[in-house]
Formats: C-alpha cells, structure tokens, sequence
C-alpha cells in the first residue's frame, strides 16, 4: 500500500521524496501497475515499516487541498447559484459527427473558458480536514436543483465531533417543496400506477424541466408492467429489517407500472449490460482491448467479445479477464453474474428500505458489516472494511491507511441515489456523499457527486444527456481534478468524430493515473455518453472501448443512457436478451431477482419522502 500511496501523494501534489528513499532503501517496491497488491507477500519487519511510513505520509499536506475540499459545507459552497445552471438552450451549433452538440466548457458550471487556466481567487479555499457527512435532515443546499434559493454559509465552528442537529424542523429542500418527515416517522410510499401516477413535483416550487431538451422516455401508455414472480421462484423483496416473499393477495403493495418505473428498469438493465461488456477486458491495456475485438471484426465495438475466431497468438498476448471471461463471452452469458458494479447498487436500495433517505454513512457502515460478504469487496472498500474491525469510525475509515481513496469505488455506488431522487440534483449528491464518505475522499466523492447530480436529472425523462452531464459537472468543486478532467472528457468528444481519436487524447492526458482511478475514468465516462449523445449502443461500446475500468465505466454509462431510452423495449434486444431478466448476487435475498422487480423496488424507495 505504500507503493499506491506515494503515487496518490505524487497526483495530490504532497512532497514524499524523503518517504519514497526511505521505502525503496528498505528494499520495498513501487506500486504495482495493473494490480492492487502486491504479487508476493513482505516480510514482517517491512510490512511494520510499512504502517510507520503511511502515518508518515497521511500527515503531509496535499497542495491541492484548497482547490479540493472535503468537508460538505465547504464542497457545497463551491456550487454555481442555482439561477446559473445552464439548460439545453446554451449549446452551441452542432459539432461535426453528432445529432446535436456537446456543451463547450464555456457553458459549463464553473468551467474555465478554452485555453485559460483558473486564476488564484477563482473559487473559495478550503481546508481538508474531514468533517461529519451532511445530516439527511439539514436542508439541501439550492445549487443545482432549480429556483433561486440563498443557503446559510457554513458554521465556522464546526467541527468534526460536533453532534448533528436535530431532526426537527425540516423545511422543505430548496427547489422541492416537499419536507422531509422526522426520523420516527414511517413514510409512506407513493405509489405510481400508469397514467395516474404521481407528479414527480408539482405546485409552484417545482422545478420546470430543462428548456428545449428532447424528451426520452416513453409514452404512458407504452411502459412496460414489470412482472413479479410469484410462488417458487418468487425473489425476495425487502422491507424494513426482514425479507418477504411479494404479496399477491388482496393487500398486496400495487406495483409501479408508469413510466418512472420502465425507466428504472431500462436503468438497472443498462448498468448490467455495460458492467457484462466490459468484464472479459477488465484489466487489459487498450492496445489489447482493441486487437481482441478486431480480431472477431467487432471493432469499432458493437457487440459482445467473443473468443470465436481470435488468432491463438491475440489470445497469448491479450488473455481474456480469467475470473469473467467464462460467464461474459458471447458464447457464455446465461443471466447477468455476480459483479460488485452491481452489488452495491443492490446494497444501496436495502441501504433505503431500511432507513429511508436519512441515512446516515453509519448506517452504511452497518449495513455492509451485516450483509456484505468481506470478500466481495475490493481497494478502498476492502480497507474501510478492515477499519471498521478495527474499531474505526467514519470518516476515519476513508482515510487510515487507505491509498485507494480517491479511485472509483464510490462512483459505482452513486447511480441508485441518483434514481431514488429524480429531478433533485442536490438531495442526490447530499445521498452520494453520506455513502461515498465512508470509504472516499476527495475525488474519488466527487465523481460520486457528479453520476448521482447527473443520474437525478437523467430520471425525470425530461432531459437529454448533455443537460444531465452539466447538471452533474455543477455539484464538483470546479478546480478539482475531477472537474477539469470531466470538461476535458465533453470538450474532446466534441472535437473528434472518431471516438478513437478522443480515447488516445484522453490516455494521453491521464494515462499516468492508475487505471482504477476516479479521475480518468470519469473523464472517459463523460466523452463516452456526450459522443453517444444519447445512443444507448454507442454509450456502453464507447465506455467499454475507452480502457481503464471497462465494467464500471461500462456500467455507469449504461446506466444513464438507460434512463435516457425511457423503458426496458427501447434498448436493442441483442443486449437485453442473454440477461434473461436475472441477477446473480451474494447480497442476500436478491440472488436471481429480476430487473423488473428491482425497478419496481427502487420506485418505491423514489416515492418516499
């Protein structure tokens, strides 16, 4: 870990050089390449050497702390007004190889215009010192959520053991209109049935849709009923602490049938689906990715790989993922396999079941400790969950010997906050971040920030992805890293019509990064979904094909043009089939649920207050 570490201090701009001397002159090693451990253990003199150089190095100070804030008051306040949000209506003419045109970084939030840098001043300086997440029961701040709403400034005396304030009052979320129950309240679900369903907002606080964005979804009358099983095969739905089996008698919970629910379908369909794409060339070097696809002529990719047909010396050179490769080839896939892109989606609806949208990342800690299986976990969630037998609590588990806190775990978190909050942004990245703060920090949350800001917009079916991408962009501090590489990601794919061409621009920038880390990968989700426009194909084979973390960025990707498609009929059936409309877990109780019933599950969650 101290290998990644140093790295990590490398990229956040910490002096380390004394640090990596003393490691190397030890006889240790740098960080490997492509894997997160090391390939042979250490002895234990170094391995104590090892926790003295990491409490060493957490106590630099990174240079880019005042540009990446990590406490929530202090990433909130780097959020544009509300009246700044851009809509569809700022783009410019379209670019050269696309339907319409992606947003210049002139009409994103916070964005430097081209070919200037941020000035000193730019934006207000923070310290990093990690502070408690956000209390659901505080207000959500106005930013990107819709009308004009002025926020208290921080509390300058808070501090990091001050207790959260009480669960009471709660005023409505600005742009919302809706308050929120206290915590001894039992919401009651709002349930949406075809035509009749309940208005996402309504009343004169809602928040009108994006200006002139084209509308995704479905007409009512189209959505697709989800079908639940019943009897033997019926899986388990969760409510509250215990599992049931769905009722079918007469006080069953109707089932949501509008088109919020064909949407969260085509959601939950779409992230499997890229995640399966991508999990035979998880790991592979772009080089490799490319060759075995054009082996089989599926290049530019289009469709599932294959091992049918590739030459026995590609297959030397470029083995296929050992671990997926036997249930994600096109010859294989029989239902979607296990995979942690779509475990912790599965942890986060049980996460609202059973404590609603005030949840605390306690509650998150608990929850992993009680229904996720240690050994599915990977990086930075590996390590907090080490912290937390340890007896650490949050946000102490993100940061203590944790070199992989700014990598991609929390983003793969982020979509079902996202979905459970459509058309509020800033409820979604307030989720997003009580989630992502048990295992992240920095960059590695604000690429959760940005899917869920960007998921929530794609959910009302209102709005087109170029909106939902800016949207997203608005909640990330502007001089972060992340911010920067999500603008280059939109600005390069608006300037190349050949999506290989803005790959290689991409890798070239941030290739030095580790292939798991939130910063690229974002960027490459970004110029994906903004050269796709909107194409549900292009979205996933443009994320997949880009490299790094093809299943999660494939995932996130498919996700979110899911929703743009409005309904599990709108995506093309050569995906869609093979998933079989089942799921395979270890999350207990949903092993061999069906996309259906999740979106119906996560519709309920989205009713809630």
């Amino acid at each position: 870990m101290v290998g990644h570490e140093l790295r990590q201090a490398a990229e956040d701009g910490r002096d380390a050089a004394p640090v990596l001397r003393a490691w190397l002159a030890a006889g240790g090693r740098p960080a490997p390449d492509r894997a997160g451990a090391s390939p042979t253990p250490v002895p234990p003199e170094l391995r104590a050497l090892a926790a003295r150089l990491l409490d060493d190095l957490a106590l630099l100070p990174p240079a880019s702390a005042a540009d990446e804030p990590r406490s929530w008051p202090a990433i909130r306040a780097t959020w544009p007004p509300p009246d700044h949000v851009p809509n569809r209506t700022t783009l410019p003419p379209a670019a050269p190889g696309h339907p319409t045109s992606p947003p210049t970084a002139e009409a994103l939030p916070g964005a430097t215009p081209l070919g200037t840098e941020p000035q000193p001043g730019h934006g207000p300086a923070h310290a990093a010192e990690a502070v408690p997440a956000p209390h659901p029961r505080q207000p959500t701040p106005g930013g990107p959520a819709a009308p004009p709403r002025e926020h208290p400034p921080a509390d300058p005396g808070a501090r990091a053991d001050d207790p959260p304030p009480a669960p009471e009052p709660t005023p409505p979320l600005p742009g919302t209109g809706t308050a929120q129950p206290p915590n001894n309240a039992a919401p009651q679900p709002l349930l949406r049935t075809g035509q009749e369903a309940t208005p996402l907002r309504t009343g004169p606080e809602a928040p009108a849709p994006p200006t002139g964005t084209r509308t995704a979804q479905p007409p009512n009358d189209t959505a697709p009923q989800p079908q639940l099983r019943t009897g033997q095969e019926a899986p388990l739905l969760r409510t509250g602490q215990a599992a049931t089996r769905p009722r079918t008698g007469p006080e069953a919970t109707p089932l949501h049938t509008g088109p919020e629910a064909a949407r969260l379908e085509a959601a939950w369909l779409g992230r499997a689906v890229g995640c399966l794409l991508g999990k035979p060339v998880e790991k592979l070097p772009l080089e490799g990715i490319r060759a075995l696809a054009r082996a089989t002529g599926n290049w530019p990719l289009g469709d599932w790989f294959t091992a049918r047909g590739v030459p026995p010396d590609v297959l030397a050179a470029y083995p296929w993922n050992r671990r997926s490769a036997p249930t994600s080839l096109a010859e294989n896939i029989d239902g979607m396999p296990e995979d942690d892109d779509l475990n912790y989606p599965l942890l986060g609806l049980l996460l609202l079941q059973r404590h609603g949208k005030a949840f605390t990342t306690a509650d998150v800690a608990r929850l992993w400790l009680d229904e996720l299986p240690a050994g599915r976990t990977f990086t930075a969630e590996r390590i907090a969950y080490r912290n937390l037998l340890l007896g650490l609590e949050p946000p102490a588990t993100a940061t203590h010997h944790n070199p992989f806190r700014e990598w991609i775990g929390a983003l793969i978190r982020a979509d079902v906050h996202g979905w459970t909050n459509p058309g509020d942004p800033a409820a979604a990245a307030a989720q997003a971040y009580r989630d992502a703060a048990l295992t992240h920090t920095g960059n590695g949350v604000y690429a959760a920030l940005f899917v869920a800001a960007a998921t929530a917009t794609a959910a009302t079916g209102r709005a087109d992805v170029h909106t939902a991408l800016r949207t997203g962009l608005a909640v990330v501090p502007p001089r972060s890293r992340l911010a920067e590489a999500v603008r280059c990601g939109i600005r390069t794919a608006g300037q190349e019509a050949d999506f290989d061409r803005v790959v290689d621009r991409l890798h070239a920038r941030y290739g030095h990064y580790h292939w798991v880390h939130a910063v690229p990968n974002t960027a490459l989700i970004a110029a994906a979904l903004t050269h796709a426009d909107g194409d549900f194909t292009r979205s996933v084979c443009h994320a997949v094909s880009g490299g790094w973390d093809t299943d999660s960025n494939g995932a996130t990707a498919g996700a979110l043009a899911g929703l743009l498609a409005g309904s599990a009929d709108a995506l093309p059936h050569r995906w869609t089939a093979p998933l079989k409309n089942r799921l395979a877990t270890t999350v207990a109780g949903f092993d061999g649920i069906g996309f259906d019933t999740l979106a119906h599950l996560t519709a309920q969650e989205a009713a809630r207050s």
